[in-house]
């Protein structure tokens, strides 16, 4: 449960931010809600490897695109689907996965402690 509870509390994270109605998302300068998207799924895509869940880089490709369609489709959410906020998905994931690689390499190098 160690290495999957951080991927659990970013997915849940995630849902509160996609899936807020309109009138509980906190106005803010533009291009805010693109760095937040970019966030969020680095985060989703960093955890979702560390926790080693299977193809989790396909599934949150798939996520994206279905969470722009949901908040398009669920009427009281009063929220619009965005093609370009699921491609900055794909960055986030990108980004996540690309740290991802950095941490596991620097974890590799890094020297081991002796135990007494």
């Amino acid at each position: 449960m160690g290495r999957v509870l951080p991927f659990v509390i970013a997915a849940l994270l995630s849902v509160i931010v996609l899936f807020t109605p309109e009138s509980g998302v906190p106005s803010s300068p533009p291009g805010t809600d693109k760095v937040v998207h970019t966030v969020l799924f680095a985060l989703l895509a960093f955890t979702g490897l560390y926790a080693r869940i299977p193809h989790i880089l396909l599934a949150l490709v798939a996520y994206a695109g279905l969470s722009e369609v949901l908040q398009q489709v669920i009427t009281p959410l009063h929220r619009s689907g965005d093609v370009v906020d699921a491609l900055v998905d794909v960055l986030g994931i990108g980004v996540g996965w690309l740290a991802f690689t950095r941490f596991s390499a620097w974890r590799t190098r890094r020297p081991r402690r002796r135990e007494s």
